[in-house]
C-alpha cells in the first residue's frame, strides 16, 4: 500500500505544534523578580537581608571590645547560616499549625531580663544599636524555630524499656558506683584557633575577645529557652563531647576536687538543672549539672537510674534526627548566599551587593 506524503508528515507536524506550544508556554512564564542589593542570601525565594544579617549579630555579640572585619565578617557569615536554618523551620510552621501566643514571648523575654535592671537592659540595647522590638522579633524567632523542631524531631523521638535495659546490660560497670557522682554537660569555648572543630556549625572563637562574646551569646540563647544540647553539638569547641550535646556522663566527685576550684565549685555547688560559666585563661566553660547520685549499686528499677538512661538515648536520637532532619530541608531548598559568594570573589574584601536574579551562580 503506497502512503500518502500528508500521512507521512503527520507526526513531525503534530511535534512541531507541541514545541511550538510549549516555546509559547515558556515565553509566558514570567520572569523572576530581581534581589534586592542588600539582601545577603535568598532562600526559596525569601531574602535575608543585610539588616537581619547586622541585628542577629548585634543581639548576641558583645558590643565591645571591637572585633576585626575578618572576625566581624566570619561571625557574621555563622550568624547567616543559623538564619538560613531558621527560615526553613520558620516557613514549615503553617503547615504544621505551630504557632507561639503572645503569652509565651511575653513570659521568655521576661525571663531574660530576670537578672537585669529595666536601665541596664536599656542601656545595653542602646549599646548595641537595638529596640525591644528588635530582641523580641528574634526571640520570636528563636522560638517559634524551636517549636518546629520539637514538632518535627522531639516528639517523634521514643525510648523502649528494652532500650533501656540493653544499655544498661552493655554498660552494667558505669552503674556500680564506688562513689557520688554528677552528671555533668558542657559548652567549650577556647580563645584561639583549635586544630579540630566537631560542633556542627564549625565556629570557633579566634581570640579571647570572640571568646568572651561567644561565651555571652551562647548564655543568652539559653536564658531565652535554648536546648542545652542542641548549642553544645552547634558552639562546643571540644571535639569530644560536641558530638554528644556536650555530655560527659557521670563524673566521680574525686574527679571534681581535682579540678580547678572555679570548675569544681560550679558543680559541687550548684543544682541539678542549673548552668554557670567557668572563665579561665581567656577561656569559657558553661557547665550544665543534670543531676547527681550516690555512690552504691543501681539498677534500671530504679527511677533515677531509668531516667537517667532515657534521657542519655533521647539526647542520642534527637541530635541525629534533627542533623538528618535539617539536613533533608536544606537539601529540599534552593539557598543562594550572595555574600558568601561575593567575598570570595573579592578575596575576602567586603563587596558592594547589586541585585540579581534568585538562583543566580
Amino acid at each position: 500500500m503506497t502512503i500518502a506524503p500528508f500521512a507521512r508528515r503527520r507526526p513531525y507536524q503534530a511535534l512541531l505544534i507541541v514545541l511550538a506550544v510549549l516555546a509559547g508556554a515558556c515565553a509566558r512564564k514570567p520572569a523572576a523578580p530581581p534581589v534586592s542589593s542588600d539582601a545577603w542570601a535568598v532562600v526559596n525565594g525569601r531574602e535575608i537581608k543585610r539588616d537581619d544579617v547586622e541585628k542577629a549579630y548585634r543581639r548576641t555579640m558583645q558590643a565591645s571590645p571591637a572585633p576585626s572585619e575578618e572576625e566581624a565578617l566570619t561571625a557574621k557569615l555563622n550568624v547567616l547560616n543559623e538564619l538560613i536554618v531558621q527560615d526553613l523551620l520558620l516557613a514549615k510552621a503553617p503547615a504544621l499549625k505551630v504557632a507561639l501566643t503572645d503569652t509565651e514571648l511575653e513570659t521568655a523575654y521576661a525571663e531574660g531580663q530576670k537578672n537585669i535592671t529595666p536601665e541596664a537592659f536599656q542601656q545595653e540595647l542602646t549599646a548595641r544599636n537595638l529596640t525591644a522590638a528588635d530582641m523580641k522579633e528574634g526571640l520570636r524567632r528563636d522560638l517559634l524555630a524551636q517549636k518546629v523542631i520539637e514538632h518535627e524531631v522531639v516528639a517523634k523521638v521514643t525510648v523502649t524499656d528494652q532500650e533501656v535495659t540493653d544499655f544498661f546490660n552493655a554498660n552494667r560497670a558505669q552503674f556500680n558506683r564506688t562513689e557520688e557522682a554528677y552528671h555533668i554537660a558542657q559548652i567549650v569555648v577556647t580563645p584561639g584557633r583549635d586544630a579540630e572543630v566537631g560542633n556542627r556549625t564549625g565556629d570557633d572563637a579566634g581570640t579571647p575577645q570572640e571568646a568572651a562574646a561567644k561565651a555571652q551569646m551562647l548564655m543568652a540563647r539559653l536564658k531565652a529557652g535554648a536546648s542545652f544540647g542542641d548549642l553544645a553539638a552547634d558552639f562546643s569547641e571540644d571535639p569530644k563531647t560536641a558530638p554528644r550535646g556536650g555530655d560527659l556522663g557521670f563524673v566521680p566527685v574525686s574527679a571534681l576536687r581535682q579540678a580547678a576550684a572555679p570548675l569544681r565549685d560550679a558543680v559541687l555547688k550548684a543544682s541539678p538543672g542549673t548552668v554557670n560559666i567557668v572563665s579561665l585563661n581567656g577561656g569559657h566553660t558553661l557547665v550544665l549539672v543534670v543531676a547527681h547520685d550516690d555512690a552504691g549499686q543501681k539498677d534500671p528499677s530504679m527511677p533515677a537510674v531509668k531516667d537517667a538512661i532515657t534521657g542519655a538515648l533521647r539526647g542520642r536520637k534527637e541530635q541525629l534526627l534533627r542533623t538528618a532532619y535539617l539536613g533533608a530541608l536544606r537539601n529540599d531548598a534552593v539557598i543562594v548566599n550572595r555574600i558568601s559568594q561575593q567575598l570570595l570573589a573579592s578575596q575576602g574584601k567586603m563587596p558592594s551587593l547589586a541585585p540579581t536574579a534568585p538562583g543566580a551562580k
